[in-house]
């Protein structure tokens, strides 16, 4: 017969082995409360484990002394010379039980205690060591006196008749021994130590843990419909004030977001629809004209309906990409393109000498720049674009480097209606909505702004409205570029 497998580790069906673990506190509060009771348990354990060996100590110590002390003023009597010994001794003071004589054969020759033979028979053995005139031990209850401990002191009384000796016993009565009531005490007290501190900790736990429940509950209320709700913030400067507070603020970012983005779709839509619907008017009125002529004329109007869709899409789209690029990097590296501001901004004009309104240019030569020379362009364009499209008689641009600050400058400057203060920013908003003498009918999509900002910044740059006594006055600055 082939012999049993003996029964190894459990495993799974899988054949991995199985290992048991202790459940975990699945809450923050049941956690932070099982580690304070666990530290009281482990403090308890050490701290009164050491304060009872410590005690119990000091308790033996001061038993042996006394008992030791008890047996040498006996020997200190037996030495005064008299060679009889009385039968019975006197009581031992300081706490001592029982003082005994015996001789070198181990006969009781006085005891202070009751059955001195029966006494005798138990210590004669223990005796001072070779060269030494006293020891000290502690016995058992298989040693002394039924179940209690017991400390011995034994010291040599040499004589005429010979050695004799002296044993003193103090019994360790529970009653008397602090360490044995220390045991007691820590034994019942440990446990409702250890539950008062469980309790302790549940409750201020929860209590600190109290707002963050609130926060909580409240985020999960939170959604694309309910953005305005806020988080309670309770007062004080602690972690969860502040935590409250960060979340209040994102919360805020977030709703100012969600409304923008919901603004841009729908001012993305309006756009669109517009165009889309003018070409649709001028396709059902060419289908209806017979007149071949007029049908043209509806086909033209369609087409630049058409060119005007083409741009709003290319403007979204180019934000889009804006929008999904890396943050510009602080500092220019010599593999970033260098481009020359000015001869960019002469040839974005050259090709503008059809114009409605003429553009002069005021350059240093050069105004060297670092970035994607497309962009670039396309900023230029935009800057061009928007001040040909308000100026009543000519656009003056000012490309030049400021050494003090390190950033190359260009300055568009038109003589239209200007812009007032309070709308400086919002110009550069997404389908920004002013006055209509300086919005739709001019033929913008309300892009070209928000788009030559967002370039400007993908360059580490700045894009902004300045003061001016006349018209609009939008000012460039980029890094310059370090040779």
């Amino acid at each position: 017969m082939r012999p049993e497998a003996s029964p190894g580790p459990a495993t799974t069906g899988a054949g991995r082995r199985f290992r048991p673990s202790l459940p975990r506190p699945r809450t923050l509060r049941a956690r932070a409360t099982a580690a304070a009771v666990l530290t009281m348990v482990f403090a308890l354990a050490v701290g009164g484990g050491w304060l009872y060996l410590t005690l119990r100590d000091n308790v033996l110590d001061n038993a042996a002394d006394r008992t030791e002390l008890a047996a040498r003023q006996t020997v200190a009597a037996l030495m005064t010379g008299t060679d009889k010994l009385p039968s019975d001794l006197p009581e031992p003071d300081d706490g001592v039980d029982a003082v005994l004589v015996l001789d070198a054969h181990g006969r009781a020759l006085a005891s202070t205690a009751p059955d001195p033979a029966t006494r005798a028979a138990r210590l004669a053995d223990f005796r001072p060591a070779r060269g030494e005139d006293s020891a000290v031990r502690e016995l058992s209850e298989s040693a002394a006196a039924a179940s209690h401990r017991s400390v011995v002191a034994v010291v040599r009384a040499p004589s005429p008749q010979g050695d004799r000796y002296v044993y003193a016993l103090t019994m360790l009565n529970a009653e008397s021994d602090a360490s044995h009531a220390l045991a007691v005490t820590l034994l019942v007290g440990g446990p409702l130590v250890v539950v008062l501190t469980g309790l302790i900790s549940w409750g201020v736990t929860g209590s600190a843990l109290r707002p963050v429940e609130a926060i909580r509950r409240e985020l999960a209320a939170v959604t694309a419909d309910r953005l305005s709700r806020r988080v309670p913030a309770p007062g004080g400067k602690d972690e969860i004030t502040r935590l409250a507070r960060t979340v209040n603020d994102t919360l805020e970012r977030l709703e100012r977001s969600v409304t923008l983005q919901r603004q841009f779709v729908a001012d993305a839509s309006h756009e669109l629809r517009n165009p889309i619907a003018a070409v649709r008017a001028e396709l059902e009125l060419a289908l209806l004209r017979q007149d071949p002529e007029e049908t043209v004329a509806s086909l033209r109007q369609a087409l630049a309906s058409t060119v005007r869709l083409e741009r709003i899409a290319a403007d979204l789209l180019l934000l889009a990409r804006l929008d999904t690029q890396q943050a510009p990097k602080a500092q220019q590296t010599t593999a970033t393109p260098l481009v020359d501001l000015s001869l960019l901004t002469a040839e974005e004009i050259a090709r503008r000498r059809s114009a409605r309104v003429p553009l002069r240019l005021t350059a240093d030569a050069p105004v060297s720049v670092r970035g994607d020379s497309g962009q670039l362009e396309r900023l230029l364009a935009n800057l061009l674009d928007n001040a040909q499209r308000f100026a009543d008689s000519e656009v003056r641009v000012t490309a030049r480097t400021d050494p003090a600050s390190g950033t190359a400058v260009l300055e568009v400057a038109d003589d239209g209606p200007g812009i007032p203060p309070e709308a400086a920013e919002k110009v550069f908003d997404r389908f920004a909505r002013l006055e209509e003498d300086r919005n739709r009918d001019r033929g913008g999509t309300g892009l070209g702004l928000a788009i030559a900002r967002e370039i400007a910044q993908a360059h580490g740059g700045t894009l902004r409205v300045a003061p001016s006594p006349r018209g609009a006055l939008l000012v460039l600055r980029l890094p310059a570029a370090r040779m």
